[in-house]
């Protein structure tokens, strides 16, 4: 049976699609699937730079002709294969993404999961791989500009029969209006995950700092994910969003001001 494919996209850079797809990979790693994350931002690859490898061949390299797929997979933290970009000018003007799909249909006929890890816009280069995926999982932060870039590829995504399953504001705060973003989405809320300054150096943070409670949220983002791709559930009808209010108490007794839990923000948001 053929992998499942999961485009993890947004419209904005820095939002934090590449901490997502490796801990949502490491997740389903150890849940025992085997795992293949795909760094498909071919302009500001980051993937091998986040999880210290130095691949022998990279994405850009297949894509542009000169390699195969089997010389570029690389093995990572938490026993993830992952198939790193290049961050030259030179790579990008060389690689051809209508050749990734290709590489989406070796990797799908390999491995149990593939994750696609794209670039932030609304180019060529980003609409290929909302094209390939069963489902597309959207992040932002609550960032403005941010949530308008995630509803546009949103928009994308409809336009080319993408199938998006939901999305995850990632960085919230407690003073964080969840339910005014939730309420901008024509797509479920999958989950909150909390803000964590250590979310980019200590990857994958499931790992490295399974207490924390951003890797928390991960962990429970990917448990409802498997139970998405393998187990016929859906979001309308299945799963819930994830959030915890008790991963913002702390925050709020060190603002001073915890008794205002009840009064907007995040708190109560899904009771």
């Amino acid at each position: 049976m053929a992998g499942y494919v999961c485009t993890i996209a947004g419209g904005k850079g820095g939002v934090g699609k590449t901490t997502t797809a490796v801990n949502v990979g490491a997740g389903l790693q150890e849940m025992g699937y085997d795992v293949a994350v795909v760094d498909a931002d071919l302009g500001m690859a980051n993937l091998g730079a986040m999880l210290t490898v130095e691949p022998e061949k990279s994405l850009h390299e297949i894509l542009a002709g000169d390699a195969a797929v089997s010389e570029a997979l690389t093995d990572a933290p938490g026993g993830l294969t992952v198939i790193p970009g290049e961050q030259s000018l030179e790579a990008f003007a060389d690689a051809d993404p209508a050749k990734l799909r290709k590489v989406i249909k070796t990797l799908r006929n390999a491995y149990d999961v593939v994750l696609i890890d794209t670039g932030a816009g609304l180019s060529h280069e980003v609409a290929v791989p909302l094209g390939l995926a069963d489902g597309i999982v959207l992040v932002t932060t609550p960032d403005d500009v941010a949530i308008g870039d995630t509803v546009k590829t949103a928009e994308l995504a409809d336009r080319i029969d993408g199938e998006v399953v939901g999305a995850i504001i990632n960085r919230v705060t407690r003073h964080t209006d969840v339910a005014d973003i939730a309420d901008r989405f024509q797509f479920p809320l999958l989950a909150v995950v909390p803000d964590d300054p250590q979310a980019t150096t200590d990857e994958p943070l499931v790992l490295n700092r399974p207490e924390s409670h951003a890797a928390e949220a991960y962990l429970r983002l990917t448990d409802a994910l498997e139970r998405l791709f393998f187990q016929g559930e859906t979001v309308a009808g299945d799963i819930e969003t994830i959030v915890d209010d008790s991963w913002f108490v702390e925050e709020a007794d060190e603002d001073g001001d915890a008794e205002d839990e009840g009064s907007g923000g995040v708190f109560g948001l899904f009771n």
